[in-house]
């Protein structure tokens, strides 16, 4: 932290779509909620405690939960107890703020010394309370709803208006915009009007005590996987935005060009069925079965972080075909354990991955591109371990105790610039 500014103690975690305690690949859990936990655990070796507040959705969760050593997740009652569609949250906001609020007022007056908020429905809490507790305000958008419109899945819903209302309103009071990559912080500038001396680049990490490399052949025989096979991973929720179903439709392609390999590839999905995901729960079986390749298909539920770092070393690729990613959480770790990606060239994967050297980025969606791209990997084993090489020293370079620093830093520079912004802003 720079010299001569304030020390932080306490900050408050505002999450309030997604718990840090759930396990990630599912419902709305994902990268977020990795994020969420691992800065957290980071900040807490700094001796800055954090408190996470986030929606209670089970009558028997206990009001206040130990996470870590210096991290504790507060349960706010807002609603039904049950899991709800990020459109039904914005009704409950008003009582996820009553519940914030009640929490600091149990306490002396400056328990937290600044709000960390995540996703703009966060944002909206951490707004108001930012002006009842005259604290600075650090917003991280994680997605934004006018690069996610741009960029619709074939069948996907666009964002509403409402939220990219309640983003720029979120922009407008923050005293700091964290973004991912540096494209993150262009596009706050472009699309939001984001003063620039307000937004800080920080990239995410991964957890290189997890993910590292380890024996292919040990990690197959543990996940039952045949060693002499080709396989083609994918890890994530099941959602339009994600595209699983654009690595379904090259491997039936690949198959189609060269049948040879339908005895030895294997497409394995590791995740679960996620927003727009969740009306049609059975797509990837009913596509693979469409598609002819249902002998192909492995689909797994989500996986905790060890079992999930042996699926990326039993793959001799991952595939992160998303028609938008705000940074990549996946491809990182994937390329800590070893194994190459090969990643749509869209958001921060072209951060997350170093195209033609620890991975490969293909431009567009056409399963076609893909197809032949997958293939051209397949055939050249000596570039694959060329590429994996190159995965494992980039990877190294991104640790989440970086990036738990680098925060630090944020939120002690917003501490001395505080925004005041009355809170009948309208944008």
């Amino acid at each position: 932290m720079s010299l001569g500014r304030r020390r932080i103690n306490r900050v408050a975690t505002i999450s309030v779509h997604t718990s840090p305690l759930d396990q990630p690949g599912t419902g709305d859990a994902g990268g977020m909620n990795v994020y969420i936990v691992e800065v957290a655990k980071r900040l807490a070796d700094l001796g800055i405690e954090v408190e996470i507040f986030t929606r209670q959705t089970a009558r028997d969760l206990p009001p206040m939960v130990e996470m870590a050593p210096g991290v504790i997740v507060r349960h706010v009652t807002a609603g039904p107890y049950e899991e709800l569609d990020r459109a039904d949250l914005p009704s409950q906001l008003c009582g996820f703020l009553s519940g914030v609020l009640r929490t600091e007022a149990m306490y002396d007056p400056g328990r937290y010394d600044v709000i960390h908020s995540h996703y703009w429905l966060s944002g909206q809490v951490g707004w108001l309370a930012k002006e009842r507790w005259g604290v600075p305000l650090v917003h991280t958008m994680h997605t934004m709803a006018k690069v996610k419109n741009a960029l619709l899945a074939e069948g996907d819903r666009p964002e509403p208006a409402a939220r990219v209302v309640g983003e720029q309103q979120v922009v407008d009071v923050a005293d700091r915009l964290v973004a991912n990559t540096a494209a993150e912080a262009a596009e706050l500038i472009g699309l939001y009007d984001a003063p620039a001396d307000r937004v800080a680049v920080v990239n995410p990490g991964v957890n290189l005590s997890v993910f590292q490399p380890a024996s292919k052949g040990a990690a197959r025989h543990r996940l039952g996987l045949p060693q002499r096979a080709h396989i083609l991973l994918f890890v994530g929720r099941i959602q339009p935005l994600k595209a699983p179903d654009i690595l379904l439709k090259a491997a039936a392609r690949m198959v189609a060009d060269d049948p040879s390999l339908r005895s030895r590839l294997i497409v394995a999905c590791v995740g679960g069925p996620s927003g727009n995901g969740l009306a049609r729960p059975s797509l990837l079986t009913d596509l693979a079965a469409e598609l002819g390749i249902s002998d192909l298909v492995r689909l797994a539920p989500p996986a905790p972080q060890h079992e999930l770092a042996d699926w990326y070393r039993a793959a001799d690729m991952t595939v992160v075909p998303s028609h938008n990613e705000s940074f990549g959480l996946v491809a990182l770790e994937s390329q800590a354990c070893g194994t190459p990606v090969v990643a749509a060239s869209v958001g921060g994967l072209r951060t997350a991955v170093r195209d033609g050297l620890s991975g490969v980025l293909v431009g567009g969606h056409e399963p076609d591109t893909w197809a032949r791209t997958l293939s051209g990997l397949v055939d050249r084993p000596g570039w694959l371990g060329f590429l994996s090489g190159n995965a494992v020293r980039h990877a190294v370079g991104f640790g989440w105790s970086a990036t738990a620093a680098q925060l630090a830093d944020v939120y002690a520079g917003a501490l001395t610039q505080r925004q005041w912004v009355p809170l009948t802003v309208n944008s």
